[in-house]
Formats: C-alpha cells, sequence, structure tokens
C-alpha cells in the first residue's frame, strides 16, 4: 500500500490583526473546501472552526496568523490525479487549520476547552467549537509565549489511512510573492517512508518549478529508492531549470533507520530524548553543479523526530526549549518553528515527521 503526502493546492496563511481579516480567512478556507469537494455541512465546519480561531485570536492575542493546507491523502491507488480525479478514486480529502499567536497563552487548557470558560468576557464557546467540530484537534500553549492549535476536517466519514508516521508541514512563500519556490513531498510504502524537500534559487514562478522538477524524482515511487538514487533523479530532471538545494530522506521504521542524502542548504536533523543529531548536506546545485551525493545513516527510535527545512527558517533553534511540543502533532513543531524562527526575507518550508505510536506493532 502507497500512500502521498503532498500539497495538492497551495499551502495558504492568512494574517490576522482587524476583523476584516477573520472574513477573509472564513472566504480563502471555505474555498479551499469547496474545491476538495466538501459538502455543505462540511464546508460550514470549516468556516466555524476559521471563525472562531481568528476571533479569538483577535481577542486574546490582538495578531497572529491562520495556515490552512489540504491534507488530503491517498489509499492504496498511488499519486494523486488531481482534486476530482483523486476523490473520485477513493481518496478522503481533508483540511487542515492552524491558528497561531505570540499573546499571552493559555495557563489551563482542558479548563478553556469547555464550554463557559472565558478569560475576555465573552461566551466561552470558541474553544470548545473548535474541537468539536474537528476530527483532530491538538494544542500547544505556554503562558507568555502564545498559542497554536491544529484542527482537521476531512470531506467525508472514512479515516485517513493508517501509516507509521505522522507528518507537519509548512511552506510559504515570501510576502512579495504569490508562489513558493520551496516544495516537498513524501510517499510510503510499506513501513518505509521517503520524503524530499527542495529549494528553488530564487523565489517566484521559476523557483517553483526547479522544486517542482526535482521532486519527480520521487513522485509515484513511494519509498522504494534510495536517497542518493533520488538525488541522482532529481539533478538530471532538474536540468532545465535554474535549479534547487535538495534533500532526501528515507525512514525504515522496522529497522529503525534512517538514510540522508543532500546537495546546498536544506538543513536537515532528529531529534530525541538525547538531543539533536545534525545530518550533513554537500555543496552544490541539483541541476546544475553536483560533485558529490554522500549518503548518511542514522539510528530511529519510536521517540525520534525528523525535521528538515529550507534556509527560510534560521538555523537557531533548539526543540528542546519547547517543553512538550515533541510530544504534540508535528504541524504544531512546524508552525511554531515558522513563527518563531521564519526569515521574512526568504521562502520557507518545514516538514517534521515523528512515529504515530498508535500504529507501530501493527501489521
Amino acid at each position: 500500500m502507497e500512500i502521498v503526502l503532498i500539497e495538492l493546492l497551495p499551502q495558504l496563511v492568512f494574517p490576522i490583526g482587524e476583523s476584516s481579516h477573520v472574513a477573509a480567512a472564513r472566504r480563502g478556507a471555505s474555498e479551499m473546501a469547496r474545491a476538495l469537494s466538501f459538502d455543505a455541512t462540511r464546508i460550514g465546519r470549516v468556516a466555524i472552526i476559521v471563525t472562531e480561531a481568528a476571533t479569538n485570536i483577535l481577542k486574546h492575542a490582538s495578531h497572529g496568523s491562520l495556515i490552512v493546507r489540504d491534507v488530503s491523502q491517498d489509499g492504496p491507488v498511488g499519486i494523486h490525479a488531481g482534486i476530482n480525479a483523486g476523490i473520485n478514486a477513493g481518496i478522503d480529502a481533508g483540511i487542515e487549520i492552524i491558528a497561531l499567536d505570540s499573546g499571552p497563552g493559555i495557563a489551563n487548557l482542558n479548563a478553556s476547552l469547555r464550554d463557559g470558560v472565558s478569560t475576555a468576557g465573552s461566551p466561552g464557546t470558541g474553544l470548545g467549537a473548535m474541537q468539536r467540530l474537528s476530527e483532530h484537534f491538538d494544542a500547544y500553549t505556554v503562558p507568555g509565549l502564545g498559542s497554536a492549535f491544529c484542527m482537521t476536517v476531512r470531506a467525508g466519514t472514512n479515516a485517513a489511512p493508517a501509516t507509521a508516521a505522522l507528518l507537519g508541514a509548512v511552506c510559504l512563500p515570501i510576502a512579495s510573492e504569490e508562489v513558493c519556490g520551496d516544495s516537498w513531498h513524501a510517499e510510503m510504502s510499506g513501513r518505509a517512508l521517503s520524503v524530499m524537500v527542495a529549494d528553488g534559487l530564487g523565489h517566484g514562478p521559476d523557483a517553483r518549478v526547479a522544486s517542482q522538477a526535482a521532486l519527480l524524482a520521487l513522485k509515484g515511487r513511494g519509498a522504494l529508492l534510495s536517497p542518493t538514487r533520488l538525488l541522482e533523479l532529481a539533478h538530471a530532471a532538474a536540468r532545465s531549470t535554474r535549479g534547487a538545494a535538495v534533500a532526501a530522506a528515507r525512514i525504515d521504521f522496522d529497522q529503525g533507520l534512517v538514510s540522508f542524502a543532500g546537495v546546498g542548504n536544506i538543513a536537515a536533523s532528529i531529534h530525541g530524548p538525547d538531543g539533536r543529531r545534525q545530518m550533513m548536506s554537500h555543496n552544490g546545485i541539483v541541476g546544475h553543479n553536483v560533485r558529490k551525493i554522500q549518503e548518511f545513516s542514522f539510528a530511529w527510535t519510536p521517540d525520534s523526530i525528523l525535521i528538515l527545512h529550507s534556509d527560510g527558517l534560521g538555523t537557531h533553534w533548539d526543540l528542546q526549549s519547547y517543553l512538550g511540543l515533541a510530544h504534540r502533532h508535528p504541524a504544531l513543531s512546524a508552525a511554531i518553528l515558522y513563527r518563531d524562527h521564519v526569515r521574512p526575507r526568504d521562502d520557507a518550508c518545514i516538514v517534521v515527521i515523528k512515529n504515530d505510536l498508535s500504529t507501530l506493532g501493527q501489521p
């Protein structure tokens, strides 16, 4: 069984700083749900969640942002063949909504999730509604340091296909561009997962063409090829483009092994209770100048977390400084790292992968 995890629609970010922003975010998220063939009831769910999340940001933090992503996943049919074709083939489309702020945080999250609890004089139903209307809900909040909420709504009643991994991603362009020059793609075959992150040189459509060309190495192949071979194929595929920095990793969950190879400035690291292990990439430009491709192997444990990111994210961050974040959904890790460490003058792509402990040991 192959499972494909990829952005079918652009990931959208909505700044929240005034009441008009709430309506803009609601319209944008509802349009994505409509494009993914959500029915009217589930489009309404998305609209309510976005409205409550954005309103909470205004009330409690004054400003923040909402990030909306298509998280549709493939079943045994293989690669997505477009939104409508994919849904007809049995894909349960989904939308992920992340609410981010750097406000006062929440001292007692469990209490705040109960209807009627409010610190702003409102009816206190916002967080509870966000949780009830979501198929998946997770949160990370620290008093004085802000909050992040992750909600998922699916188009149908079928659960997402079971995997051995959880994946979260933020991939957004520089503010002056409409398309992101960074891209990522992940595929899973059996109990192995391969992921690639590519950063096209520069910004805008041409950078997007370069990064997408490099990712053709992985698309449709599942997790069958080594990172070295993926980079060789990416180098050939990107020759007619301006080139890209590219990294590839493959996690074998049964063998407890992650293999990695990179060319250019894609950063990659494994995080666990014992700290951080940095992976090494070689200099070069995939598609133009690749002098050396070298593959490295690292141990992978149930506590391991793999993080890959482009240079749109600063390097001076420490996952362990966010107490408890490693135990939340990886989408929250990607979003919080983006919130706190993004470089505003560059596209940014962050992919975070961890074990889905609920599936480990299953056949």
